[in-house]
């Protein structure tokens, strides 16, 4: 299935129907008197979370959508049905904005949901205008229109752990050896072209493996921001390095930092962890073996994993499930 994480979609929600003119007359009562009734409200657009949903594919192929007009009032005061609401669904973490920017919402939430276009409200029959002083008014309202707006809908993938790495650091093979989550792995840059999702562990984290930086991806180089956009939501970033001829981990390290921070400060405040992958290149080259020495003395915390060969994972595991309750309950207290 292809992987869609923005969309822009145009939205007209439905018409109100235009109040009736009409008047009774009977054996009875030869004058008769108004019976027009009101028009019903037009339909509505709601845009609701779904955590079954993984993708914006569908509003790729159709981008415009248009609630149901309420139907106009009748005779016999019967005022006429309202348009059915439209309702849209979307993944969970999905932003939702105006172009008008009267609607901003971040659906983090199951069955979380928005109303994007209120439909028109009705028109009023001749019913309603009757007084002590206008006993047979022949007058009546339309409908009001219903908003019509473009929203444009941006996924931010949320997960609790969050792989930040470049290409090839073997971020897909960790997800791969930690979860049951099966993304592409090769040994050429940007395998992964879209988030993938792993449950990591008995207290069950999700992990997201998201597309590789390079550099320049803050000014949208590469894949740039949409790998940047979704690693704004985790709870706590898991930066992966591997051993490279051409780059040391500290350099690799703070260029990762600096493409983070360039397109969003704030990330610099979140929890994070370093991972250095392929350990068993170590045995097969002294310059691996000082610059990882090196790094860990700068960076004491760092854990030495192998996805390949499985080495180090139950640690890494471990650090990451611990932080996770650290960040759980710095959340309590905030809230």
């Amino acid at each position: 299935m292809r992987f869609v994480d923005e969309a822009k979609i145009h939205l007209k929600a439905g018409d109100g129907g235009s109040g009736s003119i009409s008047f009774f007359r009977g054996p009875h009562l030869p004058k008769g008197g108004p019976d027009g009734g009101n028009g019903g409200r037009g339909g509505s657009i709601i845009i609701r979370a779904d955590e079954n949903l993984q993708s914006l594919l569908d509003f790729k192929f159709k981008p415009q959508y248009k609630a149901k007009r309420g139907e106009d009032g009748r005779g016999k005061n019967q005022n006429g049905r309202a348009g059915e609401d439209l309702l849209l669904r979307v993944p969970l973490g999905t932003r939702v904005f105006s172009e008008d920017a009267e609607i901003d919402v971040d659906l983090i939430e199951n069955q979380q949901e928005v109303v994007v276009a209120k439909g028109g409200h009705g028109g009023k029959g001749n019913t309603a205008f009757k007084s002590s002083t206008r006993q047979a008014p022949r007058i009546s309202t339309p409908g009001e229109p219903g908003e019509e707006r473009y929203v444009l809908l941006e996924l931010k993938s949320l997960s609790d752990v969050g792989l930040v790495g470049f290409p090839n650091a073997g971020k897909s093979s960790l997800l791969r050896a930690l979860s049951a989550a099966t993304p592409k792995v090769a040994d050429y840059p940007f395998t992964t072209l879209r988030p993938h999702l792993g449950v990591v562990g008995d207290h069950s984290f999700v992990m997201a493996d998201i597309p590789g930086l390079i550099a320049g991806a803050h000014q949208d180089l590469g894949l740039g921001h949409k790998f940047l956009r979704h690693i704004s939501r985790t709870k706590i970033l898991l930066f992966v390095l591997s051993f490279e001829t051409n780059i040391k981990l500290e350099e690799a390290y703070q260029n990762l930092w600096f493409e983070l921070s360039q397109f969003d400060p704030g990330l610099r405040e979140k929890q994070h962890l370093i991972a250095v992958n392929k350990s068993d290149l170590l045995d097969t080259s002294p310059e691996f073996q000082n610059d990882w020495e090196e790094f860990k003395e700068k960076h004491p915390s760092a854990i030495l994993i192998s996805a390949t060969a499985r080495c180090g994972l139950d640690n890494l595991r471990e650090n990451l499930e611990a932080a996770l309750s650290v960040s759980d309950e710095i959340m309590l207290k905030f809230n």
